[in-house]
């Protein structure tokens, strides 16, 4: 009798339409755990996304109840068993990990989330490490690494990046269930919208973004990042440097001419 054959089907999907991208988690077995074949695909993904003029706006959803539960427990527990203890392989998962997330945050073009069920962990820190993120009503967020005992340090740092200090301290510290309008209250999602809608929701965002001078968007974006880890007076020597020269820009030039002339603009993306 022969053996079942196994599935060969993709675990990221990905869908190009209008100038967006449309990533999809699609490992339900795993609730879509950042495992090694998950954080393989994304870092593929992103890589090729940069170099792609073509894409002007990103979503990245999920299917299944879960948009992502974080770290594939298994695969890490079972390098235990390693002479190391599993510390190698912790390390490189960890650095796969954090690289992925900021492949997200040096991306070009915006990255939108649309999340319909749960995110934890490390999950929840993908969500974070996103640029604008839409809920379901029935999303739920979580950093629950306190009651097994591995405290969610990596997930710390996107999501201290977007809510404020003692709601971040609160998720970590008590690993409690964050409800989506709670999720929207804290700053961790831009909108909370009915189960169902919540990827019509992002796709509308990122058509708004895609009809946007991609030259504009991704001084902006990236602009955002670098000064927000600046003092005061450097992000606003940062921030008029990156304006005179996004002022000398095709698109601009462009752009304000338009609005002088009260007609719509001709992007160049330049």
């Amino acid at each position: 009798m022969n053996a079942p054959a196994l599935s060969t089907r993709p675990i990221l999907d990905r869908r190009d339409h209008d100038g967006v991208t449309t990533l999809t988690l699609d490992d339900p077995a795993s609730r879509n755990a950042l495992s090694e074949a998950m954080l393989a695909g994304l870092s593929d993904a992103f890589t090729a996304i940069a170099a792609d003029r073509s894409v002007r706006a990103v979503i990245l959803t999920a299917v299944g109840p879960c948009f992502s539960s974080g770290h594939h427990l298994k695969e890490m527990t079972a390098r235990r068993a390693d002479p190391d203890r599993g510390r190698a392989y912790f390390a490189d998962i960890l650095a796969r990990c954090s690289t992925m997330m900021q492949q997200i945050v040096h991306l070009p073009q915006p990255v939108v989330a649309a999340v319909q069920g749960l995110a934890t962990a490390a999950g929840c820190q993908l969500v974070a490490t996103c640029d604008l993120a839409v809920a379901s009503a029935a999303a739920r967020f979580c950093t629950p690494g306190v009651h097994i005992g591995l405290f969610c340090s990596t997930p710390m740092v996107a999501l201290s990046r977007n809510v404020a200090p003692k709601h971040a301290m609160e998720m970590l510290l008590l690993g409690d269930m964050v409800a989506a309008e709670d999720a929207f209250r804290m700053g961790l999602v831009n909108r909370v919208v009915p189960a169902g809608e919540e990827l019509a929701a992002a796709e509308a965002l990122a058509a708004r973004i895609a009809a946007k001078s991609t030259l504009t968007v991704k001084i902006g974006k990236r602009a955002f990042y670098d000064q927000s880890g600046m003092g005061l007076a450097d992000a606003y020597d940062h921030a008029s440097a990156v304006m005179v020269e996004n002022m000398l820009a095709r698109d601009a030039e462009e752009g304000i001419g338009a609005t002088l002339a009260k007609r719509q603009p001709l992007w160049e993306d330049r």
